[in-house]
């Protein structure tokens, strides 16, 4: 449960990120915009990303808290599972719609596609 939970709170999966029809977020601003008021959710996980810096939720029936900061063109996040510290990482973020691709190790790793709700 616990390597599921992080690969996919990593916001990776096990595919390589193919950005076909996904616009770049590139700048803080642009990345608030789109995040102000909604949640962020896919299977299992609900998560309220704010625009002071904070991450909070669930993810599989335990709290996810963190903090987020935007670093270059880069979503740079630090993020715990309950009591398990799943460490920082800086993302690509890219949008098609309502959804918002988060690419790990700077865009160079794995996705995950998470929906404005």
């Amino acid at each position: 449960m616990r390597s599921i939970f992080v690969v996919l709170l990593s916001f990776g999966l096990s595919t390589p990120a193919v950005a076909e029809g996904f616009a770049p977020v590139t700048e803080r601003e642009r990345f608030v915009s789109l995040i102000e008021g909604r949640d962020l959710t896919r299977f299992g996980i609900t998560l309220n990303v704010t625009k002071d810096g904070q991450i909070k939720g669930r993810a599989f029936g335990r709290d996810v808290t963190g903090a987020w900061k935007w670093n270059g063109d880069y979503f740079c996040r630090d993020l715990y599972w309950g009591n398990m510290d799943l460490g920082p990482n800086c993302q690509a973020v890219r949008v098609q719609g309502n959804t918002v691709r988060f690419i790990s190790d700077q865009g160079a790793g794995q996705f995950a596609d998470l929906s404005l709700e």
